[in-house]
């Protein structure tokens, strides 16, 4: 290690000290405006952080086999742009004073001219010969200091230098002690040059990026997967022998296809990898030749940094093994606050608010950990590691500045765990990034290695019970590509079929869950946001005064649309009544052609009438129910009819929106793109739903502005605005097998289209026409104009999903941008082979799962169901040589109604356990349908029953076919199908209270829609049958018949039992 570093650091510096200077050249441009910047920040503030030095004198000492970041060596790297070993630079108000070797001088005489142009200030130079100490360069250039300060008027020069680097070998040895007995006063400048260095330019911006990208590519492209690969393979491999295949990456980044050049490439500090409870969160940790452990429950963290031209990046990351609770808290809690702490690094802020922005989380999140949070959330970072006067720290003051730059680094020490082995009792937990303040808001540099618990958590995916009774066996290499969830990192000595390992994870599942829902009732996560009311309309007023009233033309009926009131006429008065009051209004003839009309009104008290605030007010009046008139001419009672309808519906449709629009979210405003940014176009789409209106509809266009899209038709009034900070999930589906190519948004907030409320927003184009062939002729197959029309099609179809497919590329390139970092959108694309067909509302559609939704966009209405929401699955009527199965989705919010997805073909159900086990969801089967109506609400009536009773486990059908073997005697006998036991009766006395409600009795609901004939006894049935029997004169009919229509009546009002194949009857599910 020592000798690479040696060659390394040789290598670096003989950039300054090569035998030839023509192959180093300095770039006067950046010279002269980092000189100027140096001049001017130290006039301005001298006193403040440069100690009011007239002299700045820096000497930079010889090359070291050591990784080591000097102040001395960064002004050198920062100014020139090379590193100028055994060198001393004395800065004064009019001169610069160099004093070093021959080559060097050579090399530095290019940029007296533009000293003396930038700042004004000759540059000396004093060569020193190799067998020279250096002293009489050193006494002119202290003379030269003394003459400056009598022309200032000081009798003791004021030199600042940086006190805390040590003077190394003899030249710097002899500059110490001459500068020490000259009689000067000396002022340590080491904040002046911290707060020169912490805003960087864009030249440093760049080198940063590049640091950082070559860094977390590293950690994403090899790190990970090497580690993958050692744990999938049990291999045993220490932390150092893994440090150093990490350091050979970094220094060759071609290894990784990173196209950076090898000669500007070098590592902040020796990778650190440690596991196996000795853990050191310090960034002057190492790694040591321990054996990886990555046992279960096991934490692995490790931490890379790589510099480019001299600029450090920095990243960590912890990985977890079998996490148990304790540990998967103390990461989220971590994740939190690491988020939170690069959220606070904006302009404006001070540096101590970023370590108060983490500490805030984690107190409220986990008081317990507060102790063993890093005492620090990071330091600046750039030419040196660790940038003193940045630390992110509770007590800094330090504002911070666009064009800073931050390791943001936060860290559990020294937790605790419950568990049997030594190694993993005590463990740490660690994250690092590189952060750049911008203008606005920060920007994470090493965010292409994921940091999200589902990236870094693994599981062996198997019991520890089986990990005890079996032999561990090595599994065949997987090679070393990246899992997109936890990793399978172990198998068994024996063939194990997928659905036993399937079984093995959902069982695992299972218990995790249980003890999510646990935690989350016991904090009243479980009670959902109840669905607020709708907001009650003010006063319903026709007229303000008795003048708005018009004249009556005739003593007759009148409509006045203006005022939404119609005028009736009661005893010699036209009465006003609003439109709104009317409930019902029908209209009849009689035969001797006298029409009559009937208007009834909203009164309290009455049903199915709408709790308006108006009526409530007056509840003690009198109200008019209804009126009748009667009326010779038919002609006016019809017109005045439809007058009233089509007002009423008008005013109602109105109130509708206006009421609806009151419910939704205040969005942001759209921002429109200016002339430098154009707006993303795709032209010539149509939208659902669909604006309202009796016209024509007409395509739009769809545009992607500065913080949202828009859409507008050519009709003025047909526009809708979507923001980004509102979209959820956003969805391309291109045509294949369907008749549209798609857009579709699903959002956190609903938004009105048109006068529609919705929270989902499609917009589609039709990639082919409907066509009828006229005549019934079939076509052959090689008609030519067959085959030239599906080429066309074909053509068409292709085009328009490459004009989506392009809208797409491109707003995701936006979406890429920092400043929509935090929404965190991306286009999803359906995954077809998953998908399955089913009846999610009334009528069947393709469903089809994407990587965080499941999802059915071409059937309206339409189905998002958000993944990361769902609690369990529930699959219903599975077995007993069903062709179909029903799916249930129950969500975390209780309150909230299970969706169900009904005739789901039979064939289809390996694909949907395998698809659900590999998104971590758990799943149960039943061979019933369950009410989940009632169970949800045994839940959120008494949760702690529910934890105590085991959770979602009374869905476990094998637990319950194990149960109900042991209990049901073996010798019962058949049961006809017309004769009734008397415990099955029972059963049915209380189907109210049942959990379990049969496919007959759904059917039986849908159809029948009526309660009347349910529960009724067999003499009740016998009764009703005989009576329908004398009115239609069939009391002759034979036994037989009257047998079936008994038989009928039966089976109408009381579905009979399931039976198992042996004749039994099914036991009945039951909530336990």
């Amino acid at each position: 290690m020592a000798d690479r570093q040696n060659n390394h650091a040789k290598t670096s510096n003989a950039k300054a000290s090569g035998s030839s200077a023509n192959a180093y050249t300095i770039n006067l441009e950046s010279f002269s405006k980092r000189l100027k910047m140096l001049y001017s920040h130290w006039n301005e503030y001298k006193d403040d952080f440069w100690g009011s030095s007239e002299v700045i004198a820096i000497a930079t000492p010889p090359p070291s086999e050591d990784l080591r970041y000097l102040k001395s060596s960064a002004l050198n790297v920062w100014l020139v742009g090379y590193e100028f070993p055994d060198t001393i630079m004395v800065f004064m108000k009019k001169q610069i004073h160099f004093l070093c070797s021959q080559k060097k001088i050579s090399l530095l005489e290019i940029v007296k001219k533009s000293a003396q142009d930038a700042v004004g200030v000759e540059v000396v130079m004093h060569a020193k010969a190799k067998n020279d100490d250096g002293t009489a360069s050193m006494d002119a250039i202290f003379h030269a200091v003394r003459a400056q300060s009598r022309l200032d008027g000081l009798a003791t020069p004021l030199v600042g230098y940086i006190a805390r680097e040590a003077p190394e070998g003899n030249l710097l040895e002899k500059w110490d002690e001459k500068l020490k007995t000259a009689n000067f006063q000396l002022n340590d400048v080491t904040n002046g040059f911290s707060d020169l260095f912490a805003v960087k330019d864009a030249a440093e911006i760049t080198n940063v990026k590049k640091a950082a990208y070559l860094t977390s590519s590293v950690m994403k492209h090899f790190v990970v997967p090497k580690l993958e690969k050692v744990i999938d393979e049990e291999k045993k491999v220490s932390h150092s022998s893994l440090m150093d295949d990490t350091e050979k990456v970094i220094l060759e980044p071609a290894r990784i296809k990173v196209k950076l050049k090898a000669d500007n490439v070098d590592i902040c500090y020796p990778p650190i990898f440690q596991s196996g409870g000795e853990f050191d969160l310090k960034p002057s940790a190492s790694s040591n030749n321990d054996n990886l452990f990555y046992d279960s429950t096991s934490v692995i963290i490790c931490a890379i940094g790589s510099r480019y031209s001299s600029y450090c990046s920095n990243i960590a990351r912890t990985f977890l093994i079998d996490a148990n609770p304790v540990q998967s808290k103390a990461y989220e809690v971590l994740l939190k606050a690491h988020d939170a702490a690069i959220a606070a690094l904006k302009p404006g802020n001070k540096a101590g608010d970023v370590y108060l922005a983490a500490f805030s989380v984690v107190e409220k999140e986990a008081p317990e950990l507060v102790p063993n949070l890093t005492k620090s959330a990071g330091t600046g970072i750039g030419l040196e590691f660790r940038e003193s006067g940045l630390s992110l720290n509770g007590k800094n003051d330090r504002m911070l500045k666009p064009g800073m730059v931050f390791n943001v680094s936060l860290g559990f020490q020294n937790l605790q765990s419950e568990t049997k082995n030594p190694k993993t009792q005590k463990f740490s937990v660690l994250l690092a990034d590189t952060v750049i303040i911008s203008e606005t808001a920060a920007e994470v540099v090493t965010s292409s290695s994921s940091k999200a618990l589902k990236d870094v958590a693994y599981s062996f995916n198997e019991d520890e019970d089986e990990e005890e009774q079996q032999p561990k066996v090595k599994a065949k290499p997987s090679g070393s590509v990246p899992i997109s969830s936890k990793a399978t990192l172990r198998s068994v000595n024996h063939e194990v079929s997928k659905e036993e390992l399937r079984r093995q994870h959902q069982a695992a599942l299972a218990r995790q869950k249980n003890e999510e829902t646990a935690r989350r009732l016991a904090g009243g996560g479980s009670v959902g946001t109840s669905r607020g009311a709708v907001k009650p309309s003010g006063e319903l007023i026709a007229y303000k005064n008795v003048n708005d009233i018009p004249l009556p033309r005739d003593f007759m009926i009148q409509v006045d649309q203006k005022h939404e009131a119609i005028l009736l006429p009661i005893y010699g008065n036209m009465v006003p009544f609003h439109i709104a009051t009317v409930k019902s209004v029908s209209s009849q003839q009689d035969t001797s052609r006298t029409c009559y009309i009937r208007i009834i009104f909203n009164v309290p008290g009455a049903p199915f009438t709408p709790q308006d605030s108006s009526l409530l007010k007056f509840q003690e009046a009198i109200y008019v129910k209804e009126v009748s008139f009667h009326s010779k001419d038919p002609r006016h009672i019809s017109e005045v009819v439809q007058l009233i309808k089509t007002l009423r519906r008008q005013v109602a449709s109105r109130e509708s929106e206006k009421a609806e629009r009151a419910t939704l979210v205040t969005q942001e405003k759209l921002q429109l793109s200016g002339a430098k940014f154009k707006p993303i176009r795709l032209s010539d789409s149509w939208i659902r739903p669909v604006f309202g209106g009796r016209g024509r509809k007409l395509p739009g266009t769809l545009e992607a502005h500065a913080n949202g899209f828009r859409y507008g038709t050519s009709r003025t009034d047909e526009r809708v605005d979507i923001m980004f900070g509102n979209i959820k999930h956003a969805f391309f589906q291109p045509a294949e097998k369907e008749m549209i190519t798609l857009l579709h948004f699903h959002l956190h907030n609903h938004i009105m289209v048109g006068n529609k409320k919705t929270k989902d927003v499609q917009f589609y184009v039709e990639v082919m026409d409907v066509v009828q062939t006229i005549g019934g002729g079939k076509r052959s197959a090689y008609d030519p104009d067959e085959i030239e029309e599906e080429q066309r099609e074909r053509d068409r179809k292709n085009k328009i999903n490459m004009d989506f497919q392009n809208f797409v590329n491109r707003v995701n390139d936006l979406w890429g941008q920092p400043q929509f970092k935090a929404h965190d959108l991306e286009f999803d694309q359906p995954l077809r082979e998953l998908g399955f067909h089913g009846v999610p509302h009334k009528s069947s559609a393709f469903i089809v799962p994407t990587s965080s939704c499941l999802v059915e966009l071409i059937e309206t209405p339409f189905v998002v169901i958000t993944l990361n929401e769902i609690e369990i699955v529930n699959l219903e009527r599975v077995g007993l040589g069903q062709k179909n199965f029903d799916m249930t989705i129950v969500f975390k919010d209780f309150k909230r109604d299970v969706m169900r997805i009904d005739s789901i073909p039979t064939s289809s159900l390996d694909g949907i356990k395998e698809w659900l086990d590999t998104t971590d969801l758990k799943y149960y089967e039943s061979r019933l349908n369950l009410n989940w109506r009632q169970i949800l609400k045994t839940i959120t009536d008494d949760p702690e029953q529910f934890i105590e009773d085991g959770g979602w486990e009374f869905l476990n059908l094998e637990a319950s076919d194990s149960d109900s073997e042991n209990s049901q005697e073996s010798d019962q006998g058949y049961i006809p199908s017309d004769v009734q036991s008397e415990s099955a009766s029972e059963d049915e006395k209380d189907d109210s209270e049942s959990l379990v409600e049969s496919e007959e009795d759904e059917e039986e609901d849908s159809e029948e829609g009526s309660e009347e004939d349910e529960g009724k006894t067999w003499e009740e049935l016998e009764r009703e049958a005989s009576n329908a029997d004398r009115e239609k004169g069939n009391e002759s009919d034979s036994e037989e018949d009257r047998k079936r229509r008994k038989m009928k009546a039966f089976g109408k009002a009381r579905a009979p039992p399931d039976r198992r194949p042996n004749g039994t009857l099914q036991k009945k599910a039951r909530f336990r």
